[in-house]
């Protein structure tokens, strides 16, 4: 009889599970409608690419050109440095933060300043402290992209007036660039902030800056970036936003429509993505066939971390793993060493690669098959398939 009461609490749970299994998207699978004339999102943990729309064509930025300024700067030096704003600094085209000659601040309030304000004088004053010359920053900003991986794109200026036709980047680059800088908390902190006070030598009072991204506003967990604006790159606009512990980012280029162009896209981001575990720390791996293991019995490979990647609806069926090891034979001698890795593909891309190490093996059979008697299984297959239990 006890027996007969787990055998149906386990088909009523059998039946649950074959009713709330993979289930279709509640959400729509079309391309969103936006004004942009290039646009880009991004998962910023993983990178990956979610949406894009003329995702490489080559474009003015304007001030989003600032995003790489402060990354370059945080990066090269001590936010916490006393800067003197030197003359190059003072009268710059644009917006501005009202710098003065010979004025001291910190790098850290020239980035409020840079980032909150646009200020085009906080980006001369930066590059020249940080790069030495506007044309010696330049060089660093050019370098940090192609570390990036901006493929497409060429600065320079820090503040990205049209001065130069030289001056370019795209919507997949950018959005490169916005996940890599968000990934830094000194960057992450700056452009979350909604209001800032900085010093202003001679006055009496503060700079008290507003951040122009009315984003931070707009859209619920919205935590970044940058507004953009000339006669001839138009509408630019940078955001993130962050919900449930993933990050979201967003590149919309000449876009009249802007705001809700990335209300829409950020939504996009969060709705037709979901954060799927793909690797578990410590989970196990057999070593490939052409592989010897020595001792098999008493070691075991282990993931080093959990991997996680965003996945749409139906494409983890295509997702596959490789084991590779760094030597044909391994052992108890390789024990906690990093051996080799597991590679993660999404179809015939390769989306990640987690370490592997080698492990003394220790035996937890949580699952006694003593403990089920003898014709268990058969009696609750005849139940799910209308018959009753034996007496």
């Amino acid at each position: 009889m006890k027996y007969q009461r787990i055998i149906g609490v386990l088909v009523v749970f059998l039946l649950c599970v074959s009713y709330l299994g993979p289930q279709p998207r509640a959400w729509a699978s079309k391309a969103p409608k936006i004004s942009a004339e290039a646009a880009a999102v991004i998962d910023v943990e993983s990178g990956r690419i979610l949406y894009e729309k003329n995702g490489n064509k080559k474009m003015r930025i304007a001030s989003l050109t600032k995003t790489l300024t402060a990354i370059v700067a945080i990066e090269a030096t001590d936010i916490k440095k006393v800067v003197t704003v030197p003359d190059k600094a003072i009268g710059v085209e644009g917006s501005s933060i009202y710098l003065k000659r010979g004025e001291k601040l910190t790098l850290e309030e020239l980035l409020y300043g840079l980032m909150l304000r646009s200020g085009n004088d906080a980006a001369a004053a930066i590059a020249l402290q940080v790069g030495g010359s506007i044309e010696g920053f330049a060089t660093m900003m050019n370098e940090k992209a192609m570390y990036i991986g901006m493929n497409h794109s060429n600065f320079m200026n820090p503040h990205g007036l049209d001065n130069s036709d030289m001056h370019y980047s795209t919507a997949v680059d950018m959005v490169k660039l916005s996940a890599y800088a968000l990934r830094n908390p000194q960057f992450q902190q700056i452009v979350s902030t909604k209001v800032k006070s900085i010093s202003w030598e001679g006055e009496k009072w503060d700079r008290r800056l507003q951040n122009k991204n009315k984003m931070l506003h707009l859209y619920n967990g919205a935590d970044g970036v940058k507004t953009g604006y000339t006669k001839l790159a138009k509408r630019c606009l940078a955001s993130s936003a962050s919900r449930a512990g993933r990050q979201v980012a967003v590149i919309t280029l000449n876009a009249p429509d802007d705001w809700n162009d990335h209300a829409t896209l950020l939504d996009y981001g969060f709705q037709q993505f979901e954060e799927t575990s793909l690797i578990h720390k410590g989970e196990k791996w057999d070593a490939p066939q052409a592989i010897k293991l020595e001792d098999k019995g008493k070691v075991e490979l282990v993931s080093l971390a959990d991997f996680v990647y965003p996945l749409r609806a139906g494409e983890a069926q295509k997702v596959s793993k490789k084991v590779w090891l760094f030597h044909k034979q391994v052992g108890q001698k390789d024990v906690n060493e990093h051996i080799g890795f597991v590679e993660v593909y999404l179809g015939k891309d390769s989306i990640g690669k987690i370490p592997l190490t080698l492990q003394e093996r220790t035996e937890k059979d949580t699952f006694q098959k003593t403990s089920i008697p003898n014709g268990f299984w058969k009696q609750v297959s005849r139940m799910l398939k209308g018959g009753l239990p034996d007496a």
